[in-house]
């Protein structure tokens, strides 16, 4: 009940957990640049709102990929969900589920994807890293069609391990190590302490990477030493040629911020392109994703669904990604504070300030209908042949 916003429960989130996990989920790399940049930019887009029109009975339902959506958002993906709370994977997949947008399993969940279809009856999608090894990530592109997950999502922007020094000076790195440190940050915070890591030490041990072959499927104090679960460092587009062939349903290509890649990615079969520039956590001098998003936009043209992610915290930030041509936003460190705080009940609390947000925006932007949301609501006209839809 203290959080009357997103930014709320990102201070409630701070406080509660330990430094070393708290600054794991929220910091960027290096100078932060990214991070800042992603949050001013939707600053700077302006909005003009149309007056004494009828908004009764607005909603924020649509449509992605043909299927009822409750609000133009899904959960993106995050490795970390369980570290904030005790299988929190599974809480914040039943809190997206509650409420009718998708949740994105992440290849180093910390609960497996047959525990997640099996327990959740929602939307899923899961989120695809190249091992070295193909074999391996192509078995679980297998398990997931074979558990229904609705669509796969290929993560294109993070071939090499991004620097972020925080982990370090915190002490705090997947694998993590227990260090001095680390041991006195996490002392001070007994109720994480009580409530996460006892729990699984105390019931099924450790954390581990769930969605790993059995073989590597290692505790979250190690990573798996053969080198074929490396990360792939010659991801191509070859790989999304043969995950085109893989997969039957949506395939989703994440981490696009130049247009020649959104249009080979659309050529290769792509049904969906994620303007990404992973939340700042990969390189630190990037646009942000919203800067970017109408080029992307025009270069698809309509063709495949475009999606954005990084830095949204508001409805209003919803509201201007579509009018920019997206057809939906991700959402991830918003639900993971959320979660931190009480599991599900958390996650669901991050998505529903959202949703009202979103649809307190609509009614003063004059709007009743998420396809009301065009690029004339933008009071600097967008770039030449930016879309209201992304497509799909």
């Amino acid at each position: 009940m203290e959080a009357q916003n997103l930014h709320d429960l990102r201070e409630l989130a701070r406080r509660r957990l330990p430094r070393g996990v708290f600054e794991y989920i929220d910091r960027g790399v290096e100078d932060e640049l990214a991070l800042r940049e992603n949050r001013e930019a939707f600053g700077r887009v302006k909005l003009s709102p149309h007056a004494l029109r009828d908004v009764a009975g607005r909603t924020c339902a649509t449509t992605l990929f043909g299927t009822p959506l409750a609000m133009p958002v899904a959960v993106a993906p995050t490795g970390s969900a369980g570290l904030v709370w005790y299988q929190g994977e599974l809480e914040l997949a039943r809190a997206a589920a509650a409420a009718g947008v998708p949740f994105t399993l992440a290849t180093a969940a910390m609960t497996s994807m047959e525990t997640i279809a099996s327990e959740v009856k929602g939307r899923l999608w899961f989120q695809l890293n190249m091992f070295v090894d193909r074999s391996i990530s192509h078995a679980m592109v297998a398990r997931a069609e074979r558990l229904g997950f609705e669509a796969l999502v290929l993560t294109a922007d993070c071939p090499v391990t991004p620097n972020r020094e925080y982990n370090a000076r915190n002490g705090f790195a997947l694998p993590f190590r227990v260090t001095p440190r680390s041991l006195v940050d996490m002392s001070l915070h007994p109720r994480w302490m009580a409530s996460v890591l006892l729990r699984y030490v105390l019931g099924t041990g450790l954390p581990k990477y769930e969605n790993y072959p059995p073989e590597l499927r290692t505790t979250v104090t190690r990573f798996a030493t053969a080198k074929a679960a490396g990360r792939c460092e010659d991801l191509s587009w070859d790989d999304v040629r043969t995950l085109r062939r893989l997969w039957p349903r949506a395939l989703i290509i994440k981490g696009i911020l130049r247009p020649e890649d959104a249009r080979r990615a659309v050529e290769l079969g792509a049904d969906a392109v994620v303007v990404s520039n992973h939340g700042g956590r990969t390189v630190d001098s990037t646009e942000a994703p919203v800067a970017v998003l109408p080029r992307i936009v025009d270069a698809v043209g309509g063709r495949a669904t475009v999606l954005m992610d990084s830095g949204v915290r508001r409805g209003s930030d919803v509201i201007k990604a579509l009018a920019l041509g997206a057809r939906a936003v991700l959402v991830g460190r918003p639900t993971l504070f959320g979660t931190a705080l009480a599991g599900q009940r958390g996650a669901a609390q991050a998505l529903g300030l959202l949703h009202a947000e979103i649809e307190r925006e609509m009614g003063l932007m004059g709007l009743r209908e998420v396809s009301d949301i065009t690029p004339d609501l933008l009071a600097q006209a967008p770039m030449a042949g930016t879309r209201a839809d992304g497509g799909g």
